[in-house]
């Protein structure tokens, strides 16, 4: 009998190993994509920082001066310059003021503007209003338009471990080497003339942004009154200016002839004041001419400040004004009630107009509502309504103003001057008789706080000189 036997089959019992693909030249990672991708990050980053600190970066006054439109610097040229006290213990800053019509004339004009505007916004209005035969006048507020928007502060601050040793470096260098060295050998220690537990304090001058609430706003007023003899004042308050001027018309009412409101309201602004608050919002809007112009479209103007917009923006920003505005705003009396400031004992029989947009109608008839005295008047522009409807806004005013009764002259309660103050005036003015130069003021001033002079060539405010 054959056995059989059955070999087993080594070509099932053994794996087979896979073959290995050569890989594709696609599938190995490309180094240069890594960088690529990387270096077009880094050039976006670095444009975008270029661009905000060129939006950031302030100009010298001189150059930013002569970079304005022909249009500001006529503006600058035609006005004047007062000097007046913000508060009562700080040094005199500089107002920009521009007027038209005659001096003479029985009705005096002094418009006040809102938030985030200036003068120059109403300047049409002036030049209307003085072919009218008004004496028209407009000012800068501190801290806005080409008035000062800083000034010089001297702050005492505490001398620390480096400002010590400063201070031992300027002494051995005034006293000299070997004196240092002296004190080393005799003492062990460098002795420089102060206590080592005493309190040492350094007096440090920096700017401080002008922020004009209603205490500043009654000062200069009064002072702007005063100094260009307007008692008493048809005063037309715009926009914000009415909160900010309301406590000083109703301690006034001697120097106030009559009120105009001009889309004005107890605590809103036509110019929004969360825009200037927000770095990157801010520095947009300000930088470019064509987003500050959809802002003023938006929410001040139906034209969008027409071809003036860029003037206003360069105001607005100009000498690195942003920080005084939105310190303005701040200020604001969110708390003031129209009705119950209406209904003050003097304040109530004073002559009163409101004028406002018809756009925004509402509101305009909400504050003629609260103040029972007051006529109403609307206007077809914006709630910056003086850009496209001058002539419009100058005749509501010329109408109300010219059916009021002829005003007496009213002469302003001088302050006493100091007698220190006094002897130093009558010092210098006989060192200038005795050199023979004769009586001129060259500043032309009214008083020892307050003075009234011209522009000087390029613009600058106190805290460049």
């Amino acid at each position: 009998m054959a056995i059989i036997t059955e070999e087993p089959d080594t070509s099932r019992s053994s794996p087979k190993k896979p073959k290995l693909k050569p890989s594709s030249p696609s599938s190995i990672p490309n180094p240069f994509t890594f960088w690529f991708y990387f270096t077009i990050s880094i050039s976006l980053l670095t444009l975008v920082f270029v661009t905000i600190s060129s939006l950031t970066t302030q100009q010298d006054p001189k150059t930013w001066f002569l970079t304005l439109p022909t249009n500001l610097r006529n503006h600058y040229s035609n006005g004047r310059i007062i000097k007046v006290q913000a508060t009562p213990h700080s040094d005199s800053i500089e107002v920009f003021t521009t007027q038209d019509g005659p001096i003479d004339s029985s009705r005096n004009v002094l418009i006040v503007h809102g938030l985030g505007c200036s003068s120059y916004i109403f300047s049409g209005v002036v030049k209307s209003l003085g072919k009218k035969g008004v004496h028209a006048v407009a000012l800068d507020l501190p801290g806005s338009g080409f008035s000062d928007k800083y000034e010089t502060v001297t702050e005492e601050k505490v001398i620390g471990g480096f400002g010590r040793l400063l201070e031992l470096y300027n002494e051995i260098k005034e006293k000299g080497l070997f004196w240092g060295f002296d004190q080393l050998v005799e003492k062990g220690y460098v002795n420089y003339d102060y206590e080592e537990n005493e309190i040492r304090l350094s007096k440090v001058e920096s700017l401080k942004a002008i922020e004009v609430g209603p205490e500043e706003m009654g000062r200069v007023l009064g002072q702007v009154i005063d100094t260009m003899g307007l008692a008493p004042v048809d005063l037309v308050l715009h926009d914000s200016a009415f909160s900010l001027g309301a406590n000083w018309v109703a301690k006034n009412l001697g120097l106030v002839s009559s009120v105009t409101l001009v889309d004005s309201t107890s605590n809103q602004t036509a110019f929004p004041l969360w825009v200037l608050k927000f770095p990157v919002v801010r520095e947009v809007v300000s930088g470019f001419g064509f987003v500050f112009k959809n802002v003023i479209q938006a929410c001040c103007s139906k034209s969008g400040g027409g071809s003036d917009a860029e003037s206003h923006r360069l105001l607005l920003k100009g000498r690195n004004g942003l920080k005084p505005v939105v310190g303005m705003g701040k200020k604001i009396n969110s708390s003031f009630n129209i009705a119950e400031w209406g209904k003050l004992d003097g304040v109530k029989d004073l002559p009163m107009q409101v004028i406002w947009s018809e756009q925004w109608i509402k509101q305009g008839e909400q504050v003629a509502g609260e103040l029972t005295q007051a006529t109403f008047v609307t206007h077809s522009g914006g709630r910056w309504p003086q850009d496209d409807t001058a002539d419009e806004l100058s005749e509501s005013i010329y109408e109300f103003v010219s059916r009021l009764a002829k005003p007496v002259k009213v002469a302003m309660k001088k302050e006493r001057i100091p007698e220190r103050i006094r002897q130093m005036v009558d010092e210098a003015t006989a060192n200038v008789h005795h050199h023979g130069i004769g009586g001129h003021d060259h500043s032309h001033g009214h008083g020892y706080s307050q003075e009234v002079g011209y522009p000087s060539a390029y613009g600058l405010g106190n805290e460049f000189s």
